[in-house]
């Protein structure tokens, strides 16, 4: 089963357990159109969601509230309640945004005019200023009030990423930082010695040679997520390649009972974008099938969660279905 967000970090915190159906509405949306109007979603390497926003440090108000929630699909959002009154508030605030940027895009950081937006300091029932609130999957977390020192707050932040990473919010924000050089060229990602032969594979199209080679890899180094990422990834390749999407289509109609006939038009939306309706296909087959079936099923299934990332609401909707039919 899956295991359920706790109401707060240890440390100590406010009660915010009633927000948790406002923050999980913005699940049914995508991460994109989030604070700052950030960019597109994409996927990285690693099958993470990848996310291009203004900054790492926002300003929301009550209206713009939702779409921190969105982000928060993506990387925890701390959300810092403060007062241009308050001088603890402003210290602190310092040190989040420094702790935030540190990080480099695998958390951000929203500011809160406690005085300018009433309705989100109700909400969060701030009874100090400062008041610190994080957001993992559109649910809220709670963390402290008070002034915290920087070396606790390393702690509190230490924590909520392993969090987040338990509930499959492990994507990156995108910012430009200060002081970089806006027309220098995108450094080239460096290529692991041991992931050359499986790419040289996949792009001459042998990709029976490529899933041989990233094995080897996860053979010497099961903890490599780049090379389960693009093994899963490859392996879609495969089983489609030599097929054209009528034949898949036109057996998968001819045959709605057929496992492997639904597994290949499943692994064929994907590939073409169309993840709800190959999670639907999928899940509706599953609940058909005897023992063996459902076997089958769920293991592409799982395969497929991996090819769209662990990340994406549609995976974290298809798990929880998958789960109830399971339990």
């Amino acid at each position: 089963m899956t295991q359920q967000i706790p109401e707060r970090i240890p440390g100590g915190g406010v009660d915010l357990s009633h927000l948790a159906a406002r923050g999980a509405s913005s699940q049914h949306t995508g991460p994109a159109s989030a604070a700052g109007a950030p960019g597109a979603g994409a996927t990285g390497a690693s099958g993470a969601s990848v996310v291009d926003v203004p900054s790492l440090v926002v300003d929301i108000t009550d209206a713009s509230f939702e779409q921190a929630a969105q982000l928060s699909n993506v990387v925890p959002v701390v959300a810092l309640l403060w007062s241009q009154r308050s001088e603890p508030s402003t210290a602190l605030g310092a040190i989040l945004e420094k702790v935030t940027r540190e990080l480099g895009g695998r958390a951000m950081l929203a500011r809160i005019d406690a005085d300018g937006n009433p309705g989100l300091a109700q909400a969060f029932q701030a009874q100090a200023i400062p008041t610190v609130v994080a957001l993992v999957g559109g649910r809220p977390v709670p963390l402290f009030q008070g002034p915290v020192p920087e070396d606790q707050v390393r702690e509190f932040y230490a924590q909520l990423l392993q969090l987040a990473e338990q509930h499959g919010v492990a994507g990156r924000v995108n910012a430009p930082e200060a002081g970089e050089d806006e027309n220098a060229a995108p450094a080239e990602p460096e290529i692991p010695a041991a992931h050359l032969a499986a790419i040289e594979a996949a792009e001459r199209g042998d990709y029976a040679q490529a899933i041989s080679e990233w094995e080897a890899v996860l053979t010497r180094s099961p903890a490599d997520a780049d090379a389960r990422a693009a093994l899963v990834q490859v392996k879609l390749l495969h089983r489609l390649q030599g097929l054209t999407a009528d034949e898949i289509r036109s057996g998968a109609a001819s045959a709605p009972s057929d496992v492997e006939a639904q597994l290949r038009v499943a692994d064929l939306d994907v590939s073409g974008g169309h993840v709800e309706d190959a999670f639907l296909r999928l899940l509706d087959l599953f609940a058909e099938q005897d023992a063996d079936g459902r076997a089958v099923i769920r293991g592409r299934l799982l395969e497929l969660f991996e090819v769209v990332g662990v990340s994406d609401p549609r995976v974290a909707a298809a798990r929880g279905r998958l789960a109830n039919l399971l339990y």
